[in-house]
């Protein structure tokens, strides 16, 4: 990880947001071989988890990695995806949240990879994600 990079700090600020506000934040995720992820429900080189504090435990985001233990299909199942990998961090119910740069040139940049839809989860909003103001 780059020590000029601000990512982790959106992404456990948005998280943080979500939670404050009641909503359920979901983790887009561009799969790669660093992943630890059920493979079984990537769908084109994405996952999307629910990252809300029903849905996982010891959930820990640090400068380098999120991590917790979630249950996909009632196995328990150890997560670990690398802050480059995240592609965006978003609330479900309205889909505000932040997005990051992904393709090519944001791998290398240490960005993560190509942004798709996972299974059973909803699809990151289409267009620009957006912020307001929470007073």
């Amino acid at each position: 990880m780059s020590d000029d990079t601000i990512k982790p700090y959106l992404i456990r600020a948005v998280h943080e947001w979500c939670t404050d506000q009641g909503l359920t934040p979901y983790l887009s995720v561009a799969v790669d071989g660093r992943c630890v992820v059920p493979q079984e429900f990537v769908r084109n080189g994405e996952l999307v988890l629910n990252v809300s504090a029903n849905a996982t435990r010891d959930l820990f985001i640090s400068n380098d990695w999120v991590t917790f233990s979630a249950r996909f299909g009632g196995v328990p199942r150890d997560i670990q995806v690398p802050i480059p990998a995240v592609a965006g961090i978003y609330a479900r119910e309205n889909g505000q949240g932040l997005f990051f740069p992904t393709g090519e040139g944001a791998e290398a940049n240490g960005e993560g990879g190509p942004e798709t839809e996972g299974p059973d989860e909803t699809p990151p909003p289409k267009g620009r994600p957006s912020l307001k103001v929470v007073k």
